[in-house]
């Protein structure tokens, strides 16, 4: 039998999210473009070890890519980092539908929020798609939290031991720390739309917070 999508060739592989046998060049082509796959797809699998060897290029006009960021800024918040990394992943965790570049569009967005506000001026810009711009309220709220109180925003990283009197964190220091989230996003992912690498890193830093951890098959058994 031929192949679904294109029509043209043999079938030879079977799709989990589509629930019948693909081709092995339409499985290529359209993997976590057209097709949602699941994370336990084994072509899925290997598709992302090969790219783990063969690491992408990013584009020059990549956004945030000059941006300067501190060293110093990232050493000294690592726990305010970690709860950017958190709120992120709890998001995701609680809508399915979320892909790595939802994450990436509301962390560049907010990261813009910041650059202005560190100058003196507020000027935001939120995601239009309506997950990312969720994710962007999510974030912020948090990270105004964290401006307030940093002890308090770090601890719901689920660290067992959080130091008390953080140092208060700047607009100019938060803007570092999202950069710095949003360039391993962009590492992490593999730039397909419906990819979710750099999802599924960020739960895998909280391996003892249940619900980060779970997440619905969306294999569909023949």
């Amino acid at each position: 039998m031929s192949c679904p999508i294109c029509e043209k060739r043999k079938e030879s592989r079977f799709c989990p999210a589509k629930g019948e046998k693909i081709c092995a060049v339409c499985c290529g082509t359209y993997r976590e473009v057209t097709i949602d796959c699941p994370p336990d797809c084994s072509y899925l699998l290997a598709a992302h070890r090969y790219e783990d060897e063969h690491q992408r290029e990013l584009p020059a006009d990549t956004p945030l890519l000059n941006a300067k960021i501190s060293r110093d800024d990232i050493h000294m918040h690592q726990m305010v980092l970690s709860g950017i990394a958190f709120a992120a992943a709890k998001f995701c965790a609680a809508h399915a539908d979320a892909t790595d570049p939802d994450v990436l569009a509301a962390l560049e967005s907010l990261a813009e929020t910041f650059k202005t506000l560190s100058s003196g001026i507020l000027y935001e810009k939120p995601p239009v798609a309506p997950i990312q711009r969720e994710l962007y309220a999510a974030l912020a709220a948090f990270l105004n939290e964290a401006k307030v109180n940093p002890t308090h925003a770090s601890s719901v990283a689920g660290h067992a031991a959080v130091p008390p009197n953080l140092p208060p964190i700047k607009d100019a220091e938060i803007f570092s720390l999202l950069v710095f989230l949003y360039r391993m996003g962009l590492l992490r992912t593999n730039g397909r739309p419906r990819a979710r690498r750099f999802i599924h890193f960020l739960r895998s830093q909280f391996p003892a917070t249940p619900e980060l951890q779970r997440e619905e098959s969306r294999i569909i058994v023949p």
